[in-house]
C-alpha cells in the first residue's frame, strides 16, 4: 500500500469507545472476585439490588451494540476498507503468494488471517491432543492403597488445578494478560512494521495439533552477502516477550535467517501458555521451518531466552538432528524459582502445582539432547537467582550446567569435578575465571586430545565414560575445560538484550 489505512471519523470514534469498553471489561474480569466479596459483605447481592443492576447492564450492552453498528457503517463507507475486505476474502478463497503479499500490507486482527501451515500437512501422527511431554515416574502402590491415596489427595489436586489455571499461569506468563498486551500494542505494531519493512519479514499463521493458531515472523537471509544466512535461528521468547520486540533481534543483527513465534495467548497467537500447548506450538514451528521454509534440521539453531528454554529444550530433545542449542538466561527447573516468590507455608501446594500443571523441566529435557549446547549466564540476573542478584551461586543457570555436565561426563563430574566447576562458577569476573583455571593448570590442548581420542574410539553418543581410568588431576582439568566451553558469562541483568557480537554458536569438538 502507498499509505497506511486511515479510518474515517465515525469508525475512529466508535472504535475508541469499543476499545475502552474492552479494557474496562478486562479490568472487571480480573477484579471480579474482590468485587463480589465486597458486594456480598455490603449486602448488595440481593434480588432487590441485582435486578436494577441487570437493567443497567442490558442498557449498556444495547448501547455498545449500537456503537458496533456505527463502526460497521463507517467501515463499509470507506473504499480502503472495501479493498481490504476484498483482498482478505481472496486470500481465504485463492491464497496465492501474490494475494498473501497484498494482505501483508495491512495490519488487522490476526484471527482473520488465513492459516498458512497445518500441523497435519506432513505429520503422520493421528492424535490431535498433543505431543508427548516427559512425565515423572509413577509411584507403584497396591490397588486399595492407591484408591484411598487418590481420594485423600483429591482436595489438594483440585486446589492445584485452580491455582495453576487462575493466577498461577498468569504469574508464569504475564505476557498473556490482556491488559499488558493492550499497553504494549503500539510498541508491538511498531516492531512488527520494522521487521516487515527493514528485514523483509513474512508473517504466517500456523495451526498446532490442539487447534491453537500460532503467530510467526520469518526473515530470510539466504542469498544475501551474509554467510550465516544459510542457517536458521528459531527464537523462543521469555514469559513477557514477543517476537516483535524480543530476543529475535540478536541473531537477526548477527546475519542469520530468523524465525520468531509468539507463545499461545500472546498477541496474535491463540490459546493458553501451558506446557502442553507450548510444546504443541513449538512442534508446529519446527515442522513449518523444515517442510515449508525448506531448512534441513542440521541447518537449524534453537535460541531461547529465559522461560523459552522449555520449548527450545523440548524441540532439541524431540528433533535430535537439530544443529545446536543456545540457552540465554535460562534455568533447570521451575520449582525453586516458584518457591522463591511464594510464601513458605505454600511450599507443598506450590511444588505440587508446578509438577502437575506447570512442569518446566528444562534440565531433564536438555539431557536428552546429544548436540552442541551453549549456556549464557547473566552475572547480575535478578530473575532466575533464588536469593539476590549479587549471589551468583544462586543462579539456576549453574544447576542447568551441572546437570548437563553430570549427564554427559559422569566419570569426570564426580564429587571432585562438581566442586571444581562450582569454584569456577563462583568467579565474578573473567580475571577470576582465568585464575581458577591457572591454579589447576588446565591445558586446553591436552583436554582436546583426550576428548577427541575418546570420541574416535567410542563414538559421539552421550554419556561418555571418559575419565574413568584417569588421575584426579586430569579429571579436574577436564571438568574446568568442559565448563568453560559450555557456559558463557554475560555481565548484565536478566532483561538486557544480548548484543549480536555476543551471540555465538556452541563449541563443537
Amino acid at each position: 500500500m502507498d499509505s497506511y489505512y486511515q479510518p474515517r471519523s465515525l469508525e475512529k470514534h466508535s472504535d475508541s469507545i469499543l476499545a475502552l469498553a474492552s479494557v474496562l471489561w478486562s479490568i472487571s474480569y480480573y477484579t471480579s472476585p474482590l468485587a463480589f466479596f465486597y458486594l456480598y459483605r455490603k449486602g448488595y447481592l440481593t434480588m432487590s439490588k441485582v435486578v436494577p443492576f441487570s437493567h443497567y447492564a442490558a442498557t449498556m450492552l444495547f448501547l455498545l451494540a449500537g456503537v458496533a453498528c456505527l463502526r460497521g457503517i463507517g467501515r463499509w463507507t470507506n473504499p480502503q476498507y472495501i479493498q481490504f475486505i476484498t483482498i482478505l476474502e481472496d486470500s481465504h478463497r485463492i491464497g496465492t503468494p501474490e494475494i498473501k503479499k497484498k494482505l501483508a500490507s495491512y495490519n488487522f486482527d490476526f484471527r482473520s488471517w488465513p492459516v498458512d501451515f497445518r500441523w497435519d500437512e506432513v505429520s503422520s501422527r493421528s492424535d490431535s491432543r498433543g505431543i508427548s511431554l516427559l512425565q515423572p515416574p509413577p509411584k507403584h502402590r497396591s490397588t486399595a492403597n492407591g484408591f484411598l491415596n487418590a481420594v485423600k489427595k483429591l482436595p489438594c489436586q483440585i486446589a492445584s488445578y485452580i491455582v495453576a489455571h487462575t493466577f498461577g499461569r498468569r504469574m508464569l506468563y504475564p505476557g498473556s494478560v490482556y491488559l499488558l498486551q493492550k499497553a504494549l500494542m503500539p510498541m508491538l505494531l511498531q516492531g512488527q512494521a520494522r521487521l516487515v519493512e527493514e528485514w523483509g519479514g513474512k508473517r504466517a499463521k500456523l495451526l498446532a495439533c490442539d487447534g491453537n493458531e500460532i503467530d510467526t515472523m520469518f526473515m530470510d537471509r539466504r542469498g544475501t552477502s551474509e554467510p550465516q544466512g544459510a542457517k536458521l535461528v528459531i527464537c523462543c521468547e521469555g514469559n513477557a516477550g514477543f517476537y516483535e520486540v524480543g530476543c529475535l533481534s540478536t541473531p537477526l543483527d548477527a546475519g542469520y535467517s530468523v524465525l520468531g513465534w509468539n507463545h499461545p495467548g500472546f498477541a496474535g497467537s491463540t490459546g493458553v501458555p501451558l506446557p502442553q500447548a507450548e510444546a504443541n506450538a513449538m512442534d508446529a514451528v519446527v515442522q513449518f521451518a523444515i517442510h515449508r521454509l525448506g531448512f534441513q534440521p542440521d541447518d537449524i539453531i534453537l535460541y531461547a531466552w529465559s522461560i523459552g528454554g522449555f520449548t527450545a529444550t523440548w524441540a532439541a530433545m524431540t528433533y535430535p538432528e537439530i544443529s545446536a542449542l543456545v540457552l540465554d538466561a535460562s534455568f533447570d527447573d521451575l520449582v525453586p524459582l516458584a518457591l522463591k516468590v511464594m510464601p513458605e507455608s505454600w511450599r507443598g501446594l506450590v511444588t505440587r502445582t508446578v509438577r502437575q500443571h506447570l512442569n518446566l523441566n528444562n534440565g531433564e529435557q536438555l539431557c536428552r539432547y546429544q548436540g552442541p549446547v551453549l549456556l549464557v549466564r547473566r552475572t547480575k540476573d535478578e530473575i532466575i537467582t533464588t536469593t539476590v542478584p549479587e549471589d551468583i551461586m544462586s543462579n539456576r543457570g549453574n544447576d542447568l550446567l551441572l546437570k548437563l555436565l553430570q549427564h554427559r561426563y559422569p566419570k569426570v563430574m564426580g564429587e571432585e569435578g562438581v566442586r571444581m566447576v562450582r569454584e569456577w562458577l563462583e568467579a565474578s569476573s573473567p580475571m577470576e575465571e582465568v585464575a581458577v583455571c591457572s591454579r589447576y593448570e588446565v591445558e586446553d590442548d591436552w583436554c582436546m586430545s583426550v576428548l577427541r581420542s575418546y570420541r574416535d574410539q567410542h563414538g559421539p553418543d552421550f554419556p561418555w565414560s571418559v575419565g574413568d581410568d584417569m588421575m584426579p588431576e586430569g579429571r579436574r582439568q577436564l571438568a574446568l575445560f568442559l565448563a568453560r566451553k559450555q557456559l558463557q558469562n554475560f555481565e548484565a541483568t536478566h532483561c538486557t538484550p544480548l548484543p549480536h557480537h555476543n551471540f555465538r554458536l556452541p563449541w563443537r569438538l
